[in-house]
């Protein structure tokens, strides 16, 4: 067996043996689902994500591609295909990092510690930089409507289906308006 082959199989075990929920997506080693919850003490906190992971042949000289499947509210993370915006994935990833790194340090900092000068949603951005109680308050029902009750089981299409039938009843995002007469609006999907 390859070497490149041998470390995905590691670090796949690896991650599947610790406390985080992996299932394969169609028997292959290669392309998985994570259940990643965000971090205690941030906006993100209670929420539970589904992260879609390939790994290229080439693995780890060459990093995984991530995203988020289900909906997050967050600079660094484009809403609409979930993509994430991380430099030690994106750029300066090492064969050193594994696939623990990602889920037990890269993203819960990422989540911690966004980086508005950087985005792939401008419009978290702009909220978080022009006031950061209403981004926290957008992050948090972001997490109510999109990061609750989230499990592996969940079919990638019924998350989306699932969103769409509420888009109706939600708020704009952006607005930095006083006009916050119905505190229990959801912000509204942004179109990218």
């Amino acid at each position: 067996m390859s070497s490149p082959k041998r470390r995905i199989e590691k670090d796949v075990m690896e991650l599947m043996m610790s406390d985080h929920d992996v299932t394969l997506i169609d028997d292959s080693i290669q392309r998985f689902f994570v259940i990643f919850r965000g971090p205690p003490d941030t906006p993100y906190e209670g929420g539970t994500w589904k992260v879609r992971v390939e790994l290229p042949d080439q693995y780890p000289i060459k990093s995984p591609s991530i995203g988020f499947t289900n909906k997050i509210f967050h600079p660094n993370i484009d809403e609409g295909s979930g993509s994430v915006c991380l430099d030690v994935i994106n750029q300066t990833w090492s064969p050193m990092f594994g696939l623990l790194n990602i889920f037990e340090n890269f993203l819960p900092h990422l989540l911690r510690y966004a980086n508005p000068s950087d985005p792939l949603n401008t419009d978290a951005s702009n909220l978080m930089t022009k006031d950061e109680s209403k981004y926290t308050e957008t992050v948090k029902r972001y997490v109510k409507q999109y990061a609750t009750n989230v499990s592996l089981d969940d079919d990638e299409e019924d998350d989306a289906d699932g969103v769409d039938e509420e888009d109706d009843e939600l708020s704009d995002v952006g607005s930095l308006s006083s006009d916050d007469d119905d505190e229990d609006d959801v912000p509204g999907n942004l179109d990218l």
